[in-house]
């Protein structure tokens, strides 16, 4: 039998208070926090998207910055999900038995760290290195879903807010290791014609 760690004597009051206030809020206000909590990293995504094809026409040391955006992203998750795996923290909307805007998730899916907040924290992050304006608008998107992870009451605070410091810093460390890099990294994509049209809007 798995033993989990429980998180409810770090913030499990907070969580509370912010579970009540989603069930007593409009249920319009409850739908988009739901649909934003369930489909907003798709935003990321078209995000990432739109850095790339502006950074073709930047040039190619821009555009290969923008194409490590979507690696970082993985990156992020795949560190995210060891801790998660190494802390193993029981969910608090099974752990606390409240009633919550999203089903539970099954024993064993764990919470901490939230993994939604450290793929929008390192999309964030990254992006700020292709298009800061951009990357602006990603990191109020991702304080957004974090906090939309409690509001739906699949994660503790403490959870999102690691999330988005783990998320946040593997995209830091990653993307300064990557401006280095990319100068040298254009040239060789440059330099295989099917890989080509990647780095140039021309």
């Amino acid at each position: 039998m798995m033993l989990a760690f429980d998180g409810a004597s770090v913030d499990g009051s907070a969580y509370r208070d912010v579970v009540d206030l989603a069930q007593r809020s409009p249920g319009w206000l409850d739908t988009a926090v739901t649909l934003w909590s369930a489909y907003g990293l798709a935003l990321f995504a078209l995000l990432m998207v739109a850095g790339w094809w502006r950074a073709r026409r930047t040039g190619a040391t821009a555009a290969v910055t923008a194409l490590a955006v979507p690696v970082v992203v993985v990156l992020a998750y795949g560190v995210d999900a060891v801790l998660k795996s190494a802390v193993r923290e029981d969910r608090p909307c099974r752990s606390l038995r409240v009633s919550t805007l999203e089903a539970c998730p099954a024993p064993g899916d764990w919470s901490f760290p939230s993994n939604h907040a450290a793929i929008a924290a390192a999309a964030a992050v990254a992006l700020l290195f292709v298009w800061r304006r951009l990357g602006a608008v990603a990191c109020v998107a991702a304080a957004a879903m974090a906090a939309s992870r409690v509001w739906v009451g699949v994660h503790y605070p403490h959870d999102v807010v690691t999330g988005l410091v783990v998320g946040g810093l593997t995209a830091l460390v990653t993307m300064l290791a990557v401006r280095r890099g990319s100068p040298a990294m254009a040239r060789r994509v440059a330099a295989s014609a099917p890989l080509r049209p990647l780095l140039s809007a021309s």
